[in-house]
């Protein structure tokens, strides 16, 4: 089915085929909805109150790396496999994912990452989100089953994930173009960072681009020709190689997938990111405009 290869499905696909019975083993809805501390959401108990029929609920704090010190930080194959298993996802599951996300998409991109980086190309992204799904008066639900359990085996891609040290080795050479998806002020050091003790700023040689700017108006991603002069404006070459970045490495992941909208496929992420990099980093590292304050 062509669907399954599509990055992205509309609301209206997506409704169709809930009309369809189609959800199911082949088909599995998720709700990958996660917040940075502030705002104050909790993913889990809104999705109990509301979601799209037949979804099920992806926590990107448990299907992680416990114990790293970083929050969320990727799991392993083996984790991601007993974790996507046990939402009765399967290797030949084509997999939809949303959030709830007052953008339209936030957090998604990173799970639709996810699943693509180990191993699982049959996923994709709800374009606009929870938001555009109530805008567009399609319905929700409270109710909820637990699928049975499937066999999922994950094959992680380790070249699609940078490290620290990669990123300082690259910092240094200036060989590989990294994109900041945080928002401008943040970037810049003129906004706070959401977390507790991360001081806003950018590292060198990052290019700037807002995961919002990647959507339009009501939080739908922009088309191609859209995109495309998005990439050109920032003098991002999309013919060569793409590490993308923000505060915890889940927004980074838009960068990811508008560029594989326009066809190039193989963005890594820096997973630590901004957080990290502040933590880590000598202070000649941090570029921040207030610091100048």
């Amino acid at each position: 089915m062509a669907a399954q290869t599509r990055a992205l499905v509309s609301g209206q696909w997506l409704a169709g085929a809930i009309r369809k019975n189609l959800i199911g083993p082949s088909l599995r809805v998720v709700d990958a909805s996660w917040y940075l501390t502030i705002p104050k959401r909790d993913a889990a108990a809104e999705f109990a109150q509301k979601h799209i029929s037949g979804s099920l609920f992806f926590d990107l704090d448990e299907c992680c790396d416990k114990t790293s010190r970083l929050e969320h930080m990727l799991p392993s194959a083996r984790h991601f496999s007993e974790y996507v298993g046990d939402l009765g996802i399967g290797n030949d599951t084509h997999v939809v994912v949303y959030d709830t996300s007052d953008f339209g998409s936030f957090s998604a991109p990173r799970v639709w990452w996810m699943f693509r980086l180990f191993g699982h190309n049959l996923v994709s992204v709800l374009d606009g989100g929870l938001k555009n799904w109530l805008a567009d008066g399609y319905p929700v639900t409270a109710d909820y089953s637990k699928p049975e359990s499937r066999e999922f085996k994950a094959t992680l891609n380790t070249s699609w994930v940078k490290s620290y040290e990669d990123v300082l080795e690259n910092v240094k050479s200036g060989a590989i173009q990294i994109v900041d998806a945080r928002s401008y002020g943040r970037y810049r050091g003129t906004e706070p960072e959401p977390k507790e003790g991360i001081l806003p700023g950018h590292f060198p040689g990052t290019i700037n681009m807002p995961f919002y700017t990647f959507m339009d108006a009501s939080g739908k991603e922009l088309d191609t020709e859209g995109l495309s002069k998005l990439f050109k404006e920032s003098g991002v070459d999309l013919k060569k190689p793409l590490w993308s970045t923000c505060a915890v490495g889940v927004t980074a992941c838009h960068i990811a997938l508008a560029a594989h909208l326009l066809g190039h496929p193989g963005v890594c992420v820096y997973d630590g990111s901004w957080t990290e990099w502040f933590q880590r980093a000598p202070q000649n590292l941090i570029i921040s405009e207030a610091k100048k304050i």
